[in-house]
């Protein structure tokens, strides 16, 4: 009970501190994009440059109401359809403004240092003022970047895709060549909005037929009760040689604060109940293995390990210990930071690993094999197949969303593999 309470006190000390930075920062912002504003509509009537004026600021309050309505306020307080709502609207007010900045503080620069070279430029006084054109010309381009999130949003956050992704093991026995893999990763049902979408990329998955269904973690953000408007769509996810899962680092409700250290423990215990009702096998630092012909391909699964800021709740020498006898093994763990921190450096012997988390960041560029994202400045990897030596880790870049509720250039994925 002490460490929570210390943990309560430090979570608001973090919130007394966050939310007079973050408001500093936005109004910051906005008093910088809101010079465009004005200078844009320097020549337009009164009763337009009022309208400009209140509308923009009147904007800026709702948000500054909001952020600090959604600290000061228990998590439950929001519905999530508001929640899911207004952190939208800020990502996207956020980016659009970063990119208006951008392009003006380019043009303050360049003013700047025509005024230390005292150049004097003659102008038609007729003329639109070139400081004028290019507040204009930068509200312009900060639509570019509204407009793609907000499709991001509607269109993007469940397009969902299917990758095919050979395989090759290699002293993969001849009795598990062609087993055919599904994986997804990060549902993260709390942030979903749309049943009907999410159902359908459920479907998809179904008629892949695979053999074996992975689940790699996140099954909700913070609180196993967002799982129960979506248990009727999980529940379909079902596989001959079977469904199995692992935690990832939000299904643990570390992001949360509890009433009690025994609240937190039983949310852990209804969410694993969720993964059991639904029929999934989940891998708390366990094995399970597949056999067929008297080949044994060993299916091992790990609690979320990760570095940095992530916790390391698994046990891979647990998870490990009695799967000598398999030919094959496979790994389950949500991060793919376990990779290299463990598996590359002290299992060998473990062919794939299975991993998600990163999400591609939801936002990049994927046109064939070329592939762009912030998350490769951040993750080694994370997205796709990666190799070394002779092990293998492939990243899923997630079924859900997280924060932002849509997806630009990252499409939510449904891998696929075929084992040879």
């Amino acid at each position: 009970m002490e460490q929570l309470n210390r943990k309560d006190s430090l979570s608001a000390m973090n919130k007394m501190f966050f939310v007079p930075f973050i408001s500093i920062v936005l109004i910051a912002l906005d008093y910088y994009v809101w010079m465009a504003v004005k200078t844009a509509f320097r020549n337009a009537r009164q009763s337009m440059q009022n309208t400009a004026k209140y509308t923009f600021w009147g904007f800026t309050i709702f948000i500054l109401l909001g952020i600090i309505s959604y600290n000061a306020l228990p998590l439950h307080a929001w519905k999530n359809e508001i929640r899911i709502t207004f952190m939208a609207i800020v990502m996207i007010s956020v980016i659009t403004k970063l990119f208006i900045i951008i392009f003006l503080l380019i043009e303050d620069v360049t003013r700047f240092f025509r005024w230390g070279t005292k150049k004097v430029l003659k102008k038609d006084p007729s003329a639109i003022s070139r400081h004028e054109f290019l507040s204009q010309a930068a509200l312009a381009i900060g639509a570019v970047p509204a407009a793609t999130f907000a499709f991001g949003i509607i269109s993007g956050a469940h397009d969902y895709t299917v990758e095919h992704i050979p395989l090759k093991i290699k002293g993969l026995p001849s009795a598990f060549k062609g087993l055919k893999i599904a994986q997804i990763s990060d549902i993260h049902t709390g942030s979903f909005f749309n049943k009907t979408a999410v159902k359908g990329g459920v479907e998809m998955l179904m008629r892949e037929k695979a053999d074996v269904v992975f689940f790699t973690g996140d099954l909700v953000n913070n609180e196993s009760k967002e799982v129960q408007n979506y248990f009727d769509v999980f529940n379909k996810v079902k596989a001959p040689l079977g469904v199995f899962s692992t935690l990832g680092n939000h299904d643990y409700g570390d992001y949360v604060r509890w009433n009690s250290p025994a609240a937190k423990k039983q949310n852990l215990k209804d969410l694993m109940k969720a993964h059991e009702l639904m029929g999934w096998d989940l891998l708390m630092d366990e094995h399970r293995f597949l056999e067929e012909s008297g080949e044994k391909l060993a299916i091992i699964g790990v609690q979320n390990i990760g570095l940095g800021r992530f916790p390391w709740y698994g046990n891979l020498e647990k998870a490990h210990k009695g799967t000598e006898e398999a030919s094959a093994k496979l790994l389950l763990s949500h991060d793919p930071t376990h990779w290299n921190a463990e598996v590359t450096k002290k299992y060998k012997d473990i062919d794939v690993a299975f991993a998600g988390h990163t999400h591609g960041t939801q936002f990049g560029v994927k046109i064939a094999e070329m592939r762009w994202s912030p998350a490769q400045y951040v993750y080694k990897q994370w997205a796709g197949l990666y190799q070394d030596g002779e092990q293998q880790i492939y990243v899923n870049r997630g079924y859900g969303y997280l924060g932002y509720p849509g997806r630009v250039g990252m499409p939510p994925e449904i891998s696929v593999f075929t084992l040879s």
